[in-house]
Parts: structure tokens; sequence; C-alpha cells
């Protein structure tokens, strides 16, 4: 009974809830309906500024740090053969479905109209499974070989190390522009314009090499809420400091963001205080509702993306790739053709476009359900 109470008693369902809340919110930013635009807040931001779509992809390195907060307990105390093998297995999985991920379908049809593969000189190596991928190795590293409180001030020195990267190398009067910053000089002078994505306004990677420094510190908060979650329990003494928390940080980027402006997509200092405040929050929020309040509403839908999370994510981005290349007349791919044949007739406009993402995250999450009911839970 007493090992019953233990196990119970150490398992936040809430952080569960962050984790696929970020997943399902994931799969509606990529897969916006065609047609019509999607509402603003959930398209990224086009370069400088903030918007609800760009809280996703950091809240989820944060989730990744939550987790790690209850696997590396074990793994702290393991034998550093053991750590490493752990370690450079999975980022070395998580980084190859990545890779695989954008080569995916491995052909394209040629000038003259026959299939060949894709050249790997052409294959994005970057990306958002890669950069989670890079971001849980060296935080794995970090808090195998060194404190908490070394951690926290490791996590201020790379922002600040990155800030004066970025004005340094940076082509001087343009140093935060696409063309000419830091990290688009790096990546192309290191990946060159083959491997690097391509569907912004000109040839830039917004999970760059250099921009996956800051990102780690995501990771690191993530990690460091986990472990105070874990000592302060359900209780509103903790609650009431990640909202504290969470506020100053907010602020601080608030503050910053008037000398060093937020991007998401160069992944800028202050938008990394600014995402892990939100975080904090959001986290707190959900621990006050789920664990305390034991608010059920809605617990049920998001804890099935939590239980399978990048295997959910993967899935949704292969499936969709496959969608639009189904060829299905007058232009149009399966994908394009439900979204402006079905939804925009029914729901004209931006909303039609919200409804198809909808729908397409919905049958991602009944893979979900279908693997959470047999008891399956991939691991990658």
């Amino acid at each position: 009974m007493k090992e019953k109470i233990t196990k119970e008693s150490t398992r936040f369902l809430s952080l569960d809830v962050f984790r696929g809340l970020t997943i399902c919110l994931m799969i509606i930013v990529n897969t916006p309906g065609t047609g019509a635009h999607l509402y603003p807040y959930l398209v990224h931001a086009e370069w400088f500024g903030f918007t609800l779509a760009d809280l996703v992809f950091p809240s989820f390195l944060f989730a990744v740090g939550n987790a790690m907060s209850f696997s590396m307990v074990r793994l702290k105390h393991a034998n550093a053969d053991v750590f490493w093998k752990k370690i450079l297995r999975r980022t070395a999985f998580i980084f190859l479905f990545g890779f695989l991920m954008y080569w995916f379908p491995f052909f394209k049809q040629g000038i003259d109209g026959s299939w060949e593969f894709k050249p790997l000189s052409e294959t994005r190596i970057m990306g958002v499974l890669q950069r989670i991928a890079l971001c849980y190795f060296f935080a794995s590293i970090i808090f195998y070989y060194i404190s908490k409180k070394a951690a926290v001030i490791l996590s201020v020195f790379i922002l600040l190390a990155y800030w004066i990267i970025l004005y340094v190398f940076g082509l001087s009067g343009e140093e935060l522009s696409m063309a000419t910053n830091a990290v688009t000089r790096l990546d192309l002078s290191i990946l060159g314009h083959g491997h690097i994505y391509k569907r912004d306004s000109i040839p830039f990677d917004p999970e760059g090499i250099l921009s996956t420094l800051p990102s780690i510190v995501n990771v690191l908060v993530g990690y460091l809420a986990g472990v105070f979650v874990q000592e302060k329990g359900k209780s509103f003494e903790g609650i009431s400091k990640l909202l504290i928390a969470g506020f100053i940080l907010a602020a601080l980027a608030l503050w910053w963001d008037l000398i060093f402006p937020m991007s998401k997509k160069l992944w800028t200092s202050p938008f990394v205080l600014y995402t892990v405040g939100l975080d904090l929050s959001i986290m707190a929020v959900l621990i006050y509702a789920i664990e305390i309040r034991k608010v059920t509403f809605g617990v049920a839908f998001f804890d099935v993306f939590g239980k399978n999370p990048l295997f959910i994510y993967l899935f949704s981005e292969l499936f969709y790739i496959i969608l639009r290349l189904i060829p299905v007349g007058s232009g149009l791919d399966a994908f394009e053709w439900v979204s402006e044949r079905i939804f925009q007739n029914v729901f004209p406009g931006s909303f039609g476009s919200f409804v198809t993402a909808i729908v397409f995250m919905l049958l991602c999450w009944s893979l979900g359900w279908w693997l959470n009911k047999k008891r399956i839970y991939i691991k990658i």
C-alpha cells in the first residue's frame, strides 16, 4: 500500500497534459488548410515579434526537460559508460528520424516525368526533431556532470553569449537581418544551400546550428522546473513560486526585447526568456487545475498526445507529406481537395482553414488513442 501511495504522489498528470497540449497545437500550426489564410495568432511571426504559434516548439523543448527531470534520477547515478550509451543512442535515433522525415518520400519526379531518388545533397540536415535531439544530448550532459546551480549560471552565460555572438559575427549594421545574421552565415558555410530550409523568402534555417545553442536553455529550465515541482509537490507554495518566476522572466524578456528583439526564427535570448516564463505560468495553472482542483475536462484528450508525443508528431508530418503527394485532379492534391472542396465550402475563410487543421489533428489523435488503449508506448 505504501509503495502504491508513493507512486501516485510522484506522478504529475499535469505535466503529461502540458506535453500533450504542445503536440496538439504543433500539429494544428503545421497543417493549416489551404484556400485561405489561418488565423494570424496561429501563424509564426514573419521575423520579429511573437504569436501563439511561436510558443509551441519552445514549449515542447520545455516539456522535454520536464520529462528528463524524472528519467535522469536513475541515470545520474549510473556509470558513465551506461549514461553515454543511453544518451548517444537516443540522440542518434531522434536525429536520424528527423533527417529521414525531411528526405521522405526518398524519390521525386524528374523533368522527363520519370521517378528518381531525391539526392542527399538536397536534403535538409537540421530540423525540429534534430534540434530536440541535440538539446536533449547537451542538457543530459550538463545535468549529469554539473549541479543545478551551475546549470542556472550556464543558462545565463549561454543567453548572454548568444547575444554577443549575433552582433559580433553578423554583418555590421545588419546583424539581425535574415540574409546577413550569424546563424545564416554559419549554416551556409557548414551545410551549404542544399541542406537548409528553403521555404522562407530566402534560404534560411529556423532550426539552424548556431540558434540551437539558446534553445538548450528551454530544456534546462524545463528540467529545473520539473525538479522543483517534484520537490515542492502539489502545493500552493510551489504554484505561487512558479507563477512569480514566470512573471519575472517574461517581464525581463519584454525589457530585453527593447534592445534585442524577440525572434523565433533566430531564437533570440529574449525569446527564450519569454517562452520559458509563459511555460512556467502555464504549468503552474495546470498543476493547480489538475492536481489540486481535480479538473478532468480535456485532461484525457491531451494526455493521449502526451503518451506518445514524438511518435505522433512524426506520424503527423509523414501523413501530411503523403496527402500532399496524392493527386486528385483539378491540380489539387488530397489535402488541398479536402480543405478547399469540403471545408472551405462549408466554412469559408480562416475558419475553414482552422477546421481542416483541427480535423487533421483529430485523425492523429485517433492513432494516439488506439495506441494508448492497447498500452503501446513508442519511445523515440
